[in-house]
């Protein structure tokens, strides 16, 4: 019986660790779904993008403004759809750039399903090189938000864009889930993650600038997973502490307005 009590945490540990190994797209994506003829309301003018991957298309709306002054190509969080997404448009097109917001395989109208990192990174390149098409990377922009920072990191990482902006990102998921999860045992946790999305490796080879932009009441993603990217930082950045900011509403505060007006202005080109 000692034998039997002792070992029954761990044993606990493992099964829940394998159960969250074999449904992990479950526990980090909730999508919505859109029929393929659902039309978007957007008070800002904009079009319709589709973008070829392996084995599936993503959907896309591509705000635009006159004589913009750059692109924003933005990674979203990990619910929902463009339908409410395309909402965060505001923020750059009433400063003059222009925007592009795609939807992950099997969000909005976006076909197919996510099934693996690799798929989604390569998903993020393959929407990065179709603007590359209209845009010269000098007045590409890459912002992420949330599950999003961390394939706008891995572009950032493979390409020469003008900067990267990550709002409220996480050190790596692994890391995350043991935020979470404490009584999960970490090597297991990495043993079994589908997703590892490795923040804390790509983000000291992006060669661009870095602007870090987190709340300090996250309770998603802690403050410290900022503080700690901040540290590997090789390039040219900055930690942008919204005091009181949660994980969900950093753009009802000024400081938030004020900080992104500032970056945006940043480092433009010639």
């Amino acid at each position: 019986m000692k034998i039997k009590n002792l070992l029954t945490p761990i044993y606990c540990s493992c099964l829940f660790t394998l159960i969250v190994g074999c449904s992990q797209e479950n526990l980090l994506f909730f999508p919505e779904i859109l029929p393929p003829n659902y039309r978007y309301t957007f008070s800002t003018p904009f079009e319709e993008v589709t973008v070829p991957v392996a084995g599936a298309t993503l959907n896309a709306v591509h705000f635009k403004t006159a004589k913009a002054k750059g692109v924003i190509l933005y990674f979203h969080g990990n619910a929902g759809s463009l339908r409410t997404w395309g909402d965060v448009a505001r923020d750059f097109t009433s400063r003059g750039y222009d925007i592009m917001i795609p939807d992950y395989r099997g969000f909005g109208k976006s076909t197919g399903s996510i099934s693996n990192e690799k798929q989604m990174l390569d998903d993020g390149l393959a929407v990065y090189g179709y603007l590359k098409k209209s845009y010269p990377e000098n007045r590409i922009i890459l912002y992420g938000r949330s599950i999003g920072t961390g394939v706008a990191t891995f572009v950032a990482r493979s390409g020469k864009p003008r900067m990267l902006i990550l709002e409220s990102p996480f050190f790596s998921l692994a890391d995350l889930a043991s935020y979470h999860y404490p009584f999960l045992p970490k090597a297991l946790i990495s043993l079994f993650l589908k997703y590892p999305f490795r923040t804390d490796l790509w983000i000291p080879e992006v060669a661009c600038p870095v602007y870090l932009i987190h709340g300090t009441r996250d309770d998603i993603i802690p403050f410290d997973a900022s503080a700690r990217l901040e540290l590997l930082i090789k390039s040219p950045h900055k930690l942008i502490r919204i005091e009181g900011g949660g994980h969900n509403n950093l753009s009802d505060y000024g400081a938030y307005d004020i900080e992104l007006g500032l970056i945006l202005d940043a480092n433009q080109p010639q």
